[in-house]
C-alpha cells in the first residue's frame, strides 16, 4: 500500500503538548458509550478504545464524563472515578493504548444539576443555584460551604486516582455540568462570594483547577472543557466566555482549552452543539479559531467535524491544535491509519445520524449505524480477513443488509454477485435521503458501493430474480435481503381507503389538503411523511397510541421534526388509534378509539389518510428457496450469537446454505440490517 508522506499532511504532524507529544493532530473527544460494568471500564470499554489507538489516532478522550462524588449519580452510564477500583481497570486501558502510541485522557465532573436524584446513592442533586435544568428535570439544591470544600477535595482526589492509573491527563467538564453552573449567570443566582460579578462566578471554577494542579503536581497534562460563549440569551456572553477562558489560561494551573460553543439543558440547545445530519458541518470551527488566536494558547475542538478535508483545513489555518472527529471515529476508528496509507477514499463515512449519541440519553449503549463492529470488538472484525477457500455467494436484495453482506463477503475473498430488482441500490436509505435534510445518508450506500467496486462484486440491477434465476448460478450460499414493502394493516376496517408513508416520502403519492397521518411505529418514516405533509398540505393531524410521542426516535433527532411541525401548527395527538376508515362523499371519515377507556372517540373526516406500520417482509423468494437448501433456511443462534460459522445441514439433498437477514425477517433499522449481515457473512 502506499504511504503518505507526513511533511505534506497537516493532520499528521506531530504535537507537543506540554511534556507529550501527540503523534498527530486527530483525537476521540470525550464521551460516554455507556460500555460499563458498575461504573468501571471492563473489556467492552477497553477494547473500544484500544481500536481507535490502533487505528492510529494520537489521542482518545474517555468517560463523557467520569464522576467525582457519590452525589453526582450516574445519567450516561458514567464511569465512577470516586471509587479506587477503578484504578486497574483503567490502568489496562491506558496500557493497552499506549501500546500504538496513543495518549489516553479522561474527562471528570460533578454532573451538578444534570442528572437526577432518584438513582444511585439517592442523595439531593445540587448545583451553584436551585435552577432545574429542563432535560433531567430534578430541583437542585443550592451548595453550601461544606459542599463546595468537600467536592472540590473529591475533583482533586480524583485526578489522582487518574495519575495513578497511568493517564497522560485529564480534563474537566465546564460545560452543562457543576463547575460552569458557577460561570453562567443563567444557573447562578447566588448573593454570597460564589455569585454576582464575573470575578465571584468564576471563584469555583479557578479554585477547582488550583486545587487539582496541587493535587497531581505540575507535570501533569490538565484542561477544561468549556463553552466560551452559551449562545443564550441569559447565559454567558461571548466576551464573557472568551475571558473566563483568558483567566484560566493566565493562571498557569492548565495547560490546553476545549472549545465549546453553546449550552445543553435542552434538546434543541444540545442539537446545536452537536449538530445532527442536515445541520452545518462544522458550525463552530471558526469560534474555536478565534478563541486561539485571542488566548494563544493550545486548543481543542470537535463539533461535526465529520471529514478528514475539514480536519486538514482546521489545522493547516491555525484553527485548531487538534482536531476532534469523535463521531466520525465511532463510525471509522481506522481513519488514520487509511490517510496514512494512502486510502482516504477507504474510510467509512459518518453520515451524522446521531444513533450513537440519541441511545445514549436513552440510556442505552452507543452504537454507529452502520457500523455494526463498534462496540463489539471483542466478537465482531472491523477488517475483514479472508476465508479459508472461495465461495459463490449470492445476495438479493441491495438495501443496507445486502449491500454489507457483499461487502463482507466481497473482503472473505468469494465470489459475490447481487441481484437487486431496482435499477439503484439502496432500498429504504434511498427513500429516507429523498428527504434533503436527511441526503446524507447516502453515504450508507455510496461507501459500500465503492467498496463493492474495489473488491469486484458483481451488481446485477433491474433483476427480479426469482428461485431458478438463483438456482442457476450454482451458489454455495443464498442470502436474501430483499428488505419489506409498507404496511397499513393496524387499522381494522378500510384500509384500502390509505396510503402508506412510503407513498408520502416517495413522491408517488401528493399530500391532500387536509391530512390525518396515523403513526403505529413511533420511528423516523412517520415523522419524515409528517415532515413533507406539512409542507403544503393546509391542515394536518397526527395521531399515535404511543403515550410518549415518537418512542424510536431520540432527542437530537427529534429537534428538527417538531420544529417544523410547530411551526406549520400541527396538532399531535397522542394515546389514541384509528380504527376505521370509511368513504363520505369526497371525504375519509376516520373512526377514534381510546385504549385506555376502550371506547369509541369521535371520528374526524380529513382527505386523505396516511398509515406508518414499518414493514412487512417481502419473503416469498426465501419460502421458494427454502425447500432446495441444506438447511432449510434455519439459523443457528447460539453459534450465530457467539460469533462461530453456521453448520446446520438438516437437508442433505439441499445445494445450498440459505439465510435471510435485514428487513426481510421482520421490520427492525438500519444497524440491525447491517449487524445480521456482518455476524453471519463474517463466517462464510
Amino acid at each position: 500500500m502506499a504511504t503518505v508522506h507526513r511533511a505534506n499532511d497537516p493532520l499528521l504532524q506531530p504535537y507537543q503538548l506540554k511534556h507529550l507529544t501527540l503523534k498527530n493532530r486527530l483525537f476521540s473527544s470525550s464521551h460516554e458509550p455507556n460500555y460499563h460494568e458498575g461504573g468501571m471500564p471492563t473489556e467492552r470499554y477497553r477494547l473500544y478504545h484500544r481500536e481507535k489507538a490502533k487505528g492510529g489516532m494520537a489521542l482518545t478522550m474517555t468517560a463523557g464524563s467520569a464522576l467525582v462524588s457519590p452525589d453526582s449519580p450516574p445519567a450516561f452510564g458514567n464511569l465512577l472515578a470516586y471509587k479506587d477500583e477503578i484504578v486497574p481497570h483503567l490502568k489496562r486501558l491506558v496500557d493497552d493504548c499506549h501500546e500504538f502510541g496513543c495518549a489516553v485522557m479522561i474527562q471528570l465532573t460533578h454532573l451538578g444539576r444534570r442528572t437526577n436524584w432518584n438513582k444511585g446513592d439517592w442523595l439531593p442533586v445540587l448545583s451553584a443555584s436551585p435552577v432545574r435544568e429542563p432535560a433531567h428535570r430534578a430541583f437542585p439544591k443550592e451548595m453550601e460551604d461544606w459542599d463546595i470544600e468537600r467536592i472540590l477535595a473529591e475533583y482533586a482526589t480524583a485526578a489522582q486516582r487518574m495519575q495513578v492509573a497511568g493517564m497522560d491527563g485529564v480534563e474537566i467538564e465546564c460545560y452543562g455540568h457543576l463547575a460552569d453552573c458557577f460561570h453562567s449567570p443563567a444557573t447562578n443566582r447566588r448573593s454570597d462570594e460564589y455569585g454576582g460579578s464575573l470575578d465571584n462566578r468564576l471563584r469555583f471554577g479557578l479554585r477547582l483547577f488550583r486545587a487539582i494542579r496541587e493535587a497531581v503536581g505540575p507535570d501533569f497534562i490538565v484542561g477544561p472543557r468549556l463553552s466560551c460563549d452559551e449562545e443564550w440569551d441569559k447565559g454567558l456572553s461571548r466576551e464573557d466566555g472568551v475571558e473566563i477562558a483568558r483567566r484560566l489560561v493566565a493562571t498557569g494551573d492548565i495547560d490546553f482549552l476545549n472549545v465549546i460553543r453553546g449550552h445543553v439543558d435542552h434538546d434543541k440547545s444540545l442539537s446545536r452543539v452537536i449538530p445532527i445530519t442536515g445541520m452545518p458541518s462544522a458550525p463552530h470551527l471558526d469560534f474555536a479559531g478565534e478563541v486561539r488566536t485571542e488566548t494563544k494558547f493550545p486548543t481543542f475542538h470537535a463539533a461535526r467535524i465529520t471529514d478528514v478535508a475539514t480536519a486538514r483545513h482546521a489545522v493547516a489555518e491555525g484553527k485548531l491544535d487538534m482536531v476532534g472527529m469523535t463521531r466520525p471515529h465511532i463510525a471509522d476508528p481506522h481513519i488514520v491509519n487509511k490517510i496514512e496509507t494512502g486510502r482516504e477514499a477507504e474510510i467509512r463515512p459518518c453520515v451524522g445520524a446521531t444513533y450513537c449519541l440519541d441511545r445514549i440519553y436513552e440510556g442505552h449503549e452507543t452504537l454507529c449505524i452502520h457500523n455494526a463492529a463498534t462496540s463489539r470488538e471483542a466478537s465482531m472484525p472491523h477488517v475483514i480477513t479472508a476465508s479459508d477457500g472461495p465461495r459463490r455467494i449470492v445476495i438479493v436484495g441491495a438495501g443496507p443488509a445486502g449491500l454489507e453482506a457483499a461487502r463482507v463477503s466481497g473482503e472473505r475473498g468469494h465470489e459475490v454477485i447481487v441481484l437487486e430488482a431496482a435499477d439503484r441500490a439502496g432500498g429504504q436509505i434511498a427513500l429516507a435521503a429523498r428527504i434533503k435534510r436527511r441526503r446524507e445518508f447516502i453515504g450508507i450506500v455510496d461507501w459500500r458501493l465503492a467498496e463493492l467496486e474495489r473488491l469486484g462484486v458483481a451488481m446485477r440491477y433491474n433483476t427480479t430474480a426469482e428461485a431458478a434465476d438463483v438456482t442457476a448460478l450454482e451458489p454455495d450460499v443464498v442470502v436474501v435481503a430483499t428488505g419489506g414493502l409498507p404496511s397499513v394493516e393496524t387499522i381494522g376496517q378500510g384500509t384500502d381507503l390509505a396510503v402508506s408513508s412510503w407513498d408520502i416520502i416517495s413522491g408517488d403519492v401528493k399530500p391532500a389538503q387536509d391530512v390525518l397521518l396515523f403513526d403505529d411505529n413511533g420511528a423516523h418514516a412517520g415523522l419524515a411523511a409528517a415532515e413533507i405533509i406539512v409542507r403544503s398540505a393546509g391542515q394536518f393531524e397526527l395521531v399515535t397510541p404511543e403515550r410518549m410521542f415518537a418512542p424510536e426516535v431520540g432527542g437530537l433527532n427529534l429537534v428538527p421534526y417538531i420544529e417544523q411541525l410547530h411551526e406549520k401548527g400541527t396538532t399531535i395527538t397522542t394515546m389514541m388509534r384509528v380504527n376505521s376508515l370509511e368513504r363520505r362523499g369526497n371525504k375519509i371519515a376516520a373512526r377514534l378509539f381510546s385504549p385506555y377507556t376502550e371506547t369509541d372517540c369521535g371520528e374526524r373526516q380529513v382527505d386523505q389518510v396516511v398509515v406508518e406500520y414499518a414493514t412487512t417482509p417481502l419473503d416469498d423468494l426465501y419460502f421458494d428457496l427454502k425447500e432446495a437448501s441444506v438447511n432449510r433456511g434455519e439459523v443457528d443462534y447460539r453459534a450465530l450469537i457467539s460469533g462461530d460459522p453456521q453448520k446446520i445441514a438438516s437437508n442433505p439433498a439441499g445445494g445450498f446454505q440459505l439465510f435471510r437477514i435485514g428487513d426481510a425477517v421482520a421490520a427492525r433499522n438500519i444497524h440491525a440490517a447491517v449487524y445480521d449481515a456482518l455476524r453471519l457473512c463474517k463466517n462464510f
